[in-house]
């Protein structure tokens, strides 16, 4: 029965990716709710006939306490006992399938499967965005905000039908209860009802934007006790205990403060209710016993009356609550969206095709980016690689090095002219197979917290385990990879390497970064400082390595370390974002230009041969 309910909608199904979902809230919603249209019509009217079934057992209690009076038992019996078995029945039988399919489609449909399709496609939205979009945000707070927005649009969607249409039809039930007792009964269920509409209206505009903030507040902790775990190491190297307590005070001091004010209007409601209610409760069953005084009104209709505002005493609570935790959840879905509505600033064109690979020319063409602050960057670069040319790119820091790398490997799109392989504008070739194609060794080759086997894999996932090991070799990691354990057991390849490769050397994570973008063995391959952040020990057994890797490769080479790229082909100079000097190691330094005096402020290292 079970799995019956909970794969009546499949939260992974097929669906047509947004590149710039809706910004609001009801649009947004409105994409996640059309696979559950079905279920959420059924639902809604089993809470109708769930709550339509409370109200006539409160009806029915009136009008068996009326029978009870007009005579014996047995005569009450005798004539009225084929409608106490029906009832019977009923409630035995009939009430509980529909309450627990409507249950059922609640917690078995609705709760896992709707919050589970947002946060999976949240994700993958997410996963398609550029690099620079995750450098301008605490990785802390997005992740926060894929894990709370999802759960909090199936809470609200839960309320939605477990209280808000049981109880307007419990309402609905109840007016019409009281006025087939007496009409005049309805008149202060009605000024009642204005009064507590009035309340709900001012709770929602004040608790909607007091849970945002709320929930703001607590996304900025999240992402700032992250950022401090993760930079661990500076904070004990810097000694900077006490800064980042009193930040990480501040902060929550700052949460607690706006949870303080979001609780506030939760009190101010409370109290508003509890004195509402107490005024509907002196009213109907007062006017109702003024009746029965009168001769108006049965003893039954006052019983039911009775029941029935007791019970919309208790439910008027529960509404208010349930209403309260719906602005909550919606402040939460907001403030999520922040994040997960956010358009995709790189697409693969309309036409997009994949890269068609015919041995690897690259041309720069007037290429210019600033990322959008009009200054810094790179401007109007022009240059060409070969085929199996392996240039190194030189300069001081910010002279825009990286950006080129970057804009090669569309990580962001270039604001002005174009860049082309073997002809083709990478604008108009689809990013994955554009990036298939480049294997790329950074300065800090973070590595993912799995297995040393699932991170050289993560080049080409399809390897066999003998190719994955022959790159591990390759890359002078094979040796100590198998002696590596891990505090679960595991042990070489199956070993886990912490976060980011924090259980490893500085060495031993480069050597693995190596061994997977050997076992890609893509066509073009870029160094970014891949070795100036080891010792030389280190550096030059990497180094030996990447000669190797280099052989039949176009290769683009970043360093500040001079020796390590003076045997490249060609070398060009950027300085301020343009580029300077192009030419040899030998023709730059004989040109006595900014090449020569960066190699003269050097010393050390190593030359190939």
């Amino acid at each position: 029965m079970f799995k019956f309910f909970e794969n009546l909608v499949d939260p992974f199904a097929g669906y047509e990716p947004q590149d710039a979902p809706p910004r609001r809230l009801w649009p947004w919603l409105k994409d996640y709710i059309r696979p559950f249209c079905r279920v959420f019509l059924v639902t809604a009217l089993l809470s109708v006939l769930i709550a339509s079934g409370d109200i006539a057992l409160i009806w029915y209690v009136g009008r068996l306490v009326d029978l009870m009076a007009a005579g014996t038992p047995a005569e009450v019996i005798a004539t009225h006992w084929p409608e106490f078995l029906t009832v019977t029945l009923v409630i035995a039988l009939l009430r509980p399938v529909i309450s627990g399919a409507g249950t059922a489609l609640l917690h078995n449909t609705i709760l896992p499967n709707f919050g589970t399709m947002i946060r999976w496609r949240a994700h993958r939205h997410v996963l398609r965005q550029p690099v620079g979009w995750f450098e301008s945000d605490f990785a802390g707070r997005i992740a926060n905000r894929i894990m709370q927005a999802p759960p909090a649009a199936g809470d609200a969607v839960f309320q939605t039908f477990d209280a808000m249409s049981f109880g307007l039809v419990t309402v609905i039930g109840a007016a019409l209860l009281l006025a087939d007792a007496d009409p005049r009964l309805v008149l202060p269920l009605l000024v009642w009802l204005g009064l507590y509409g009035l309340l709900v209206r001012w709770t929602i505009r004040h608790a909607g934007p007091a849970a945002k903030a709320s929930a703001d507040a607590r996304s900025a902790v999240t992402g700032h006790v992250v950022d401090a775990y993760s930079n661990i190491t500076s904070l004990k190297l810097f000694a900077h205990h006490t800064r980042e307590e009193a930040t990480a005070k501040d902060m929550i001091q700052h949460a607690r403060l706006k949870f303080q004010e979001e609780m506030r209007i939760i009190v101010r409601m409370d109290v508003t209710l509890t004195m509402l209610n107490g005024l509907l409760i002196i009213s109907v069953i007062g006017w109702a016993g003024l009746l029965w005084y009168q001769g108006a009104a049965s003893v039954g209709a006052v019983a039911a009356a009775a029941a029935l505002v007791l019970r919309l005493n208790n439910l008027t609570y529960w509404l208010m609550w349930a209403t309260t935790g719906l602005v909550q959840a919606l402040g939460t879905v907001q403030e999520g969206m922040e994040t997960i509505t956010q358009p995709l600033s790189v697409l693969d064109a309309p036409e997009a095709k994949p890269l068609d690979w015919q041995g690897g020319h690259i041309r720069f063409e007037g290429v210019s980016h600033s990322y959008g602050k009009g200054t810094g960057g790179i401007r109007d670069i022009s240059f060409e690689i070969a085929p199996g040319e392996k240039v190194g790119l030189v300069g001081r820091s910010g002279a825009g090095k990286t950006t080129l790398v970057k804009l090669l490997l569309r990580f962001h799109e270039a604001e002005s002219g174009r860049i082309l392989i073997d002809g083709q504008d990478i604008s108009r070739i689809t990013q994955d197979s554009l990036r298939r194609r480049i294997g790329m060794v950074q300065q800090d080759s973070s590595l993912l917290h799995r297995s040393v086997r699932d991170n050289i894999l993560y080049g080409r996932p399809e390897a066999s385990e003998a190719e994955m090991i022959a790159a591990a070799k390759l890359a002078e990691a094979h040796d100590f990879i198998t002696s590596l354990s891990d505090p679960e057991g595991r042990t070489g390849y199956d070993a886990h390497v912490g976060e980011r490769g924090v259980k490893l050397s500085g060495g031993q994570r480069q050597r693995i970064a190596l061994a997977r973008v050997i076992l890609k063995d893509a066509p073009l391959l870029i160094l970014d400082e891949a070795t100036s952040a080891l010792d030389s020990v280190s550096e030059a057994a990497i180094q030996e390595a990447l000669y190797r890797v280099m052989s039949g490769k176009t290769v683009i080479a970043i360093a500040h370390r001079l020796s390590t790229i003076a045997a490249m082909d060609r070398i060009l100079v950027l300085d301020d974002g343009r580029i300077t000097e192009e030419g040899t190691h030998q023709e730059l330094l004989a040109r006595g230009g900014l090449y020569a005096g960066l190699w003269a402020r050097q010393s050390g290292g190593f030359l190939r041969a």
